[in-house]
C-alpha cells in the first residue's frame, strides 16, 4: 500500500482507529489541526522554540519538513509564523493537497507548500530561522544528507528542531521495532536510527546539539498520554512485579515516574522509543 492507502484502510479498521485519532490522521482535517493546536505537545513545542531561538525578528520564518496533512504547518501559521511546508506526497488526505485545503479553509496568507524531499531542498542558503521536522527525520533515505540540507538552508544561529524520532540500539532492535509497528506491514515505510547516528549527523552538518529529550523527558514524546496516565501504568507494572501495595500520593507517584524515566532513557529497553532534538547552527 501507499501511505495514503494505509491511512484510509486504518480509518476503517476498529483496531487502528484510536491510533489514527492519536496521530491526528482522521478524515476531518480541520479537527486534526484544532486538536493538535491545543495539545500539550504543540504547546510545549512553542515554548521550546521561544526559549531556544536566538534570532530576534517579529516574523520568524519556519520550514516544516515532512509536513504530512499539515497539522503543524497550519498550527504554526495560526500562531503568526511565516511557514513553508515541505511534503512530497500530493494526496488530499495526508499530503500537500490536504495542506492547501487547510490553508484555504483558514484563509492563511503566511504559508506556502512545496513538494520537495528533505534531502534536496529547493531553497537558498540561510533562508529560514527555524527548521522543524515532526516524525520526519527518521524517515530519511539518507540521514546525513537530510540534516546537512536542513543546516544549509538554516540561518546562522538558527534553530533545528526535530521531534518524535524513533531510536533503536542496533540492527536487531530495529528489526524488532519494524516487526511490531502497527502500520509497517501495510506500507513498509518505517525506519529508525541509533542515538549516535543522529548525533553524528548533527556533527557532520556543523550543528551544535543543545537539547536531547528522551521518551519521558517531555510531553512532546509521550503525548497523547499524560504523566498521570503513565504513572498509573507504571504503578500497575510495579505492583505486578513486586506484589506490594504502594502509597498513592504526589510524592511517591513522582518517584515512580522518575524511576521509569531513568529506566527508559538509560537502559534503552524500548525498540523505537521517541526522542526529540534541538540544535543550533553555529
Amino acid at each position: 500500500m501507499t501511505w495514503e492507502e494505509t491511512i484510509l484502510y486504518a480509518r476503517e479498521n476498529d483496531e487502528l482507529k484510536q491510533l489514527i485519532e492519536d496521530s491526528y490522521l482522521s478524515a476531518d482535517l480541520k479537527r486534526n489541526v484544532e486538536n493538535f493546536s491545543i495539545s500539550k505537545e504543540f504547546i510545549e513545542t512553542l515554548f521550546l522554540i521561544n526559549k531556544y531561538v536566538t534570532i530576534k525578528t517579529s516574523n520568524i520564518k519556519i520550514l516544516d519538513i515532512g509536513a504530512g496533512n499539515g497539522i503543524s504547518s497550519i498550527a504554526f501559521a495560526l500562531n503568526g509564523f511565516a511557514v513553508t511546508a515541505i511534503e512530497p506526497d500530493p494526496s488530499n488526505t495526508i499530503g500537500a493537497n490536504a495542506i492547501n485545503f487547510l490553508k484555504n479553509e483558514y484563509n492563511l496568507s503566511n504559508i506556502t507548500v512545496n513538494s520537495s524531499y528533505g534531502e534536496l531542498l529547493p531553497f537558498e542558503n540561510e533562508s529560514f530561522d527555524v527548521i522543524y521536522a515532526r516524525q520526519a527525520m527518521h524517515h530519511a533515505n539518507n540521514l546525513n544528507a537530510f540534516v546537512k540540507e536542513s543546516a544549509r538552508v538554516l540561518k546562522k544561529n538558527g534553530l533545528f528542531f526535530t521531534s518524535r524520532d524513533h531510536v533503536v540500539n542496533d540492527a536487531m532492535q530495529k528489526t524488532e521495532f519494524l516487526n511490531n509497528h502497527p502500520l509497517q506491514k501495510f506500507y513498509n515505510g518505517e525506519n529508525a536510527f541509533s542515538i549516535n547516528e543522529y548525533k553524528n549527523a548533527f556533527i557532520k552538518a556543523n550543528l551544535t546539539l543543545k537539547l536531547k529529550l528522551g521518551p519521558l523527558d517531555s510531553v512532546i514524546n509521550y503525548n497523547p498520554k499524560t504523566q498521570s496516565e503513565l504513572t498509573i501504568e507504571f504503578r500497575k507494572i510495579l505492583k505486578k512485579k513486586t506484589g506490594l501495595k504502594f502509597p498513592n500520593n504526589s510524592i511517591f507517584n513522582a518517584i515512580i515516574f522518575t524511576i521509569f524515566k531513568l529506566k527508559t532513557n538509560n537502559l534503552h529497553n524500548n525498540a523505537g522509543r521517541l526522542y526529540s532534538f534541538i540544535a543550533h547552527k553555529v
